[in-house]
């Protein structure tokens, strides 16, 4: 048994306790003991005395329930302490009673639940929310209402919703108190926002005390107060808040279910109560509607008017509940007996022998409740439906699907404005409705109506403040000894100047609150700070914010907030370079070797097309075989000058020449474009062709001390320490690049390109190499979940948008005298990838018409050297060799002569058919005559 539970029934147990033995009952007894502590005139217990009585005669006035069993029911009031409500629990259990509705308190609760735990009598809570109570450690506690686990959840979501990153949560400081906000700030860390400040109030607070509380709160940067507290106390804040003027514009109240319990219980409230709680969001348990709960809510107002002594009051949510834990206990025990439970109760030894001072007391009045388990886990699988809708519990002892109504108070009364549930959020659609469908808990689909929020305005308030405690936000500025056009330490001890500090001060101008605040130097000013460093003392909270030029990487955004970038910049390669002047062969440089070649390959393979498809047609194309070589290769080149005299007789000729005439076009504009280039545009060439050559080189790198550079180059493009060279100013630049690797220097520098432009602004013999290989910003440095961070950086956005940060930028950027161009030789070189594509074109046509041709060709062989008897006597027989020579004859002949021929063969044979006849016809007349 607990200790303290012990030493009350020590102190108590000659007053409250009678001697008796241990008594067994039979199964199904016509009356079975139950008990209920709270307190009485309490907002809550008020409702749940009229509740639960109502009950008892509903669930006694049914002989199904229990089956002629009827419970007995007795009352203790607590009056609102814990040490009472020891007692009155104590004295309940010595009439043998076998389950205690309550406690009402979760402080009671804690309490009772010990001595619970040693007699097997299990307690139904209706109104004990807080969240520890559900631990393992409490077994014969059931709680018959939604945990407070589940309205911080709610009151995270919201706060998630309306997208605030810190809180303040004032408290009364209990066990309902502590872990109710200890949940809500395990809720917020999910969501990356978190609980600023705690402000706890020592239960029955006075009014000075509230007051002293709530002004030093209102001198800290949050505007969203979460108010965790019971009903009594949570008015006497929330009227000393608006006393203070803190339920006016730019501040947000959330209260938890108690104010909700008041305006249910009180309806209507006194306008004084609902003056003091205009624009506050509040919770109220989800209870489906159902003709069970209509029937008790019509009915309220008899059983009031019956039961309550003083005037009628309204029916709140805890109300519900209470009335349905009597029907759960009562179907519980049906149960209980239907599992052949008995209702017997046995000693405990352990009891008997206590003592106090020497001397023995008798504690026989306790027993321990031998069906208390059975009971228990007959409570724990009741499956019913009540005014609250379904009741049934999970594994963990929760209440199945639990849900808040979102409600805000406005005017004279309130208005809902959505719901929550554990099961698909926030919504504007009742949870019931939801259930039916897929969970989805995505934030498009989390939504609430508008809000009017305290001064009236339905503007979502930023949530926060500049605090008004007389601080000055601290910011670190690096203290640079090297490109101090960006930042530097002027004249006087903390002011500064450069590029940074100017669009820093520019932004703070749309900032919509002021802003005080000091520059503080970060460095020695001998050599340049380590960034990393400042950024890591921001997130340690030295500093309050830090101002610079300082990279935005992955790894320092998981220290800081960054604003938005204010400038691009990334790494390059600074090397040196040498001007490289035209020579006589500079007409050469526009194209490649390679492109040089297939161009002039595609020049003769296009000539000795059109050779072939013209030359049996065309007298141009015609002659001795040296004259024709030389035809081929003057009417190829002349293409490039369009200078060629020949005709073009047919149409295959006219197409492959048309296509060809028009790459001809594209190459000769390309080149003469890439040699003006070459001629008149200054070229600057290096050994260093970017970030890849200069690592497979493996000569010295240089790189500015203290930038990220460093880490960079060694854990992500895996180049040894050994390789890499600090440097500090630019005359370390310079230097070490002229000297080059073989004097001790580098081969080349990197750097990020907003330094370089500056650097080369003034060096130019050194240049660019290749492009940016990584690619980042610029942004000032705060704490995580900042909200200064998002203001900031809105504030860069509206300086973009207006062009004041390109005239920042002209201002000390703006003067560079040596343009960076980096080594073009490649790039101005015209590659054959670029052309491709036509000589595929060209070949493709070429290819065409030399099959159309041969096609055309066979056919006309075919029917002017058909088989006859002059290719029979011009050789021996008609073998292949002979008719390839003759086909290769033909080719070569021109058409003309080739048709002549054929002509005058067919005329031939015509003539010889004719004489042929006349013959025979002779030889019959000659052969007539002489038969006559």
């Amino acid at each position: 048994m607990n200790k303290v539970g012990l030493l009350v029934f020590v102190l108590f147990s000659s007053e409250f306790f009678p001697f008796g033995n241990s008594l067994n009952v039979t199964t199904r007894p016509d009356v079975v003991n139950i008990g209920a502590i709270f307190s009485f005139n309490s907002t809550v217990g008020k409702v749940a005395r009229v509740a639960i009585e109502a009950a008892l005669e509903d669930v006694n006035s049914e002989p199904g329930v229990l089956n002629g069993t009827k419970l007995k029911l007795t009352m203790q009031d607590t009056n609102y302490s814990g040490f009472l409500g020891i007692v009155e629990a104590l004295k309940l259990m010595q009439n043998e009673t076998v389950a205690i509705i309550g406690p009402q308190l979760s402080v009671t609760a804690h309490l009772v639940s010990h001595i619970a735990n040693e007699l097997h009598v299990p307690l139904l809570s209706y109104a004990a929310t807080d969240p520890a109570l559900s631990s393992l450690q409490y077994r014969f506690f059931v709680r018959t209402t939604q945990s407070d686990l589940f309205q911080m959840a709610a009151i995270a979501d919201i706060i998630e919703y309306y997208e605030w990153r810190n809180v303040i949560a004032v408290f009364v400081d209990d066990d309902h108190g502590r872990n109710g906000i200890s949940v809500l700030g395990d809720k917020l860390e999910e969501s990356r926002a978190k609980i600023s400040y705690k402000a706890p109030m020592r239960p029955g607070a006075t009014r000075n005390e509230i007051t002293n509380l709530l002004v030093k709160v209102d001198l800290m940067d949050s505007r969203i107060f979460v108010l965790h507290t019971y009903p009594d106390w949570g008015l006497e804040v929330l009227d000393v808040a608006e006393n203070l003027g803190m339920l006016g514009s730019g501040y947000v109240w959330i209260v938890t279910d108690w104010l909700s319990t008041v305006l249910d219980t009180y309806s209507p409230v006194s306008s004084n109560v609902i003056a003091n709680v205009q624009g506050v969001v509040t919770l109220r348990m989800h209870t489906p509607d159902s003709k069970q709960k209509t029937n008790l809510v019509t009915g309220w107002s008899n059983l009031t008017s019956r039961k309550a002594s003083n005037s009628p009051f309204g029916l709140s949510t805890y109300g519900l509940y209470a009335y349905d834990t009597v029907w759960l206990l009562a179907h519980a025990i049906d149960k209980f007996f239907s599992q052949g439970g008995n209702i017997s109760f046995s000693k405990d030894s352990r009891l008997t022998q206590l003592g106090l001072g020497g001397g023995k007391l008798p504690f026989d009045a306790l027993s321990i409740f031998n069906g208390g388990e059975l009971l228990l886990k007959s409570i724990s699988e009741v499956n019913m439906t009540g005014v609250t809708g379904p009741i049934k519990f999970t594994s963990d002892g929760y209440l199945n699907h639990p849900a808040y109504q979102v409600i805000n108070v406005v005017g004279n009364g309130y208005r809902r404005i959505g719901y929550w549930s554990n099961y698909s959020g926030l919504s504007i659609v009742p949870p019931e409705i939801l259930y039916r469908k897929p969970p989805n808990r995505s934030s498009s689909t989390q939504q609430l109506h508008d809000v009017i929020w305290p001064g009236q305005t339905t503007q979502k308030p930023r949530g926060w403040v500049f605090p008004n405690n007389g601080r000055e936000l601290r910011i670190g500025v690096p203290n640079r000894v090297v490109y101090r056009e960006f930042v530097s330490l002027v004249q006087g001890p903390d002011t500064f100047g450069g590029y940074c500090i100017d669009v820093f001060t520019a932004a703070l101008n749309f900032l919509p609150y002021a802003l005080p605040y000091k520059l503080i130097p970060f460095g020695d000013g001998h050599n340049n700070p380590k960034v990393s460093d400042l950024i890591s003392q921001v997130s340690a909270g030295v500093y309050d914010a830090a101002v610079g030029d300082f990279a935005i990487t992955t790894n320092r955004t998981r220290m800081v907030d960054f604003t938005q970038p204010y400038i691009e910049s990334g790494l390059v390669v600074v090397a040196p370079v040498r001007k490289r002047n035209p020579n006589e062969w500079a007409f050469l440089r526009p194209f490649t070797p390679m492109m040089w070649c297939v161009t002039g390959i595609f020049f003769l393979v296009v000539g000795v097309v059109v050779w072939i498809l013209e030359h049996r047609i065309n007298d141009d194309f015609r002659g001795p075989p040296k004259r024709q070589i030389v035809t081929v290769l003057w009417f190829s080149f002349s293409t490039l000058f369009f200078s060629h005299r020949e005709r073009t007789l047919s149409t295959l000729g006219r197409v492959v020449l048309f296509i060809w005439l028009f790459i001809v076009l594209i190459l000769t504009s390309s080149y003469t474009a890439s040699l003006t280039s070459i001629l008149t545009v200054e070229q600057l060439s290096s050994p260093v062709k970017g970030i890849d050559s200069l690592i497979s080189t493996g000569d010295p790198i240089g790189y500015q001390r203290g930038s990220f550079a460093e880490n960079y180059l060694s854990e992500e493009l895996s180049i040894p320490k050994s390789r890499l060279v600090p440097l500090n100013s630019a005359d370390d630049y310079a230097k070490a690049l002229k000297d080059g690797p073989k004097k001790g220097g580098v081969a080349a520098v990197i750097d990020e390109h907003a330094y370089m432009e500056l650097f080369l602004s003034t060096q130019c013999e050194f240049s660019i190499v290749g492009s940016e290989f990584s690619k980042m910003g610029w942004g000032f440095a705060f704490p995580r979940d900042s909200q200064l961070a998002v203001d900031m950086s809105t504030a860069i956005l509206k300086l973009s948008e207006n062009g004041d940060l390109q005239r920042i930028h002209n201002k000390w950027l703006k003067g560079i005298a040596c343009r960076s161009q980096g080594t073009k030789e490649e790039v101005d070189r015209l590659q054959l990838n670029s052309f491709w594509g036509l000589f595929v074109l060209c070949g493709f046509a070429c290819l065409l018409a030399l099959l159309v041709y041969l096609v055309q060709i066979v056919v006309q062989f075919a029917r002017h050297y058909p088989d006859s008897e002059e290719l029979a006597s011009s050789s021996s027989g008609s073998s292949r060799p002979a008719r390839i020579q003759t086909f290769l004859s033909f080719v070569g002949e021109k058409e003309e002569v080739v048709v002549s021929r054929s002509k005058r063969r067919q005329m031939e044979r015509a003539s010889k058919r004719h004489r042929s006849d006349d013959g025979s016809l002779s030889n019959l007349n000659t052969s007539v005559r002489n038969e006559v």
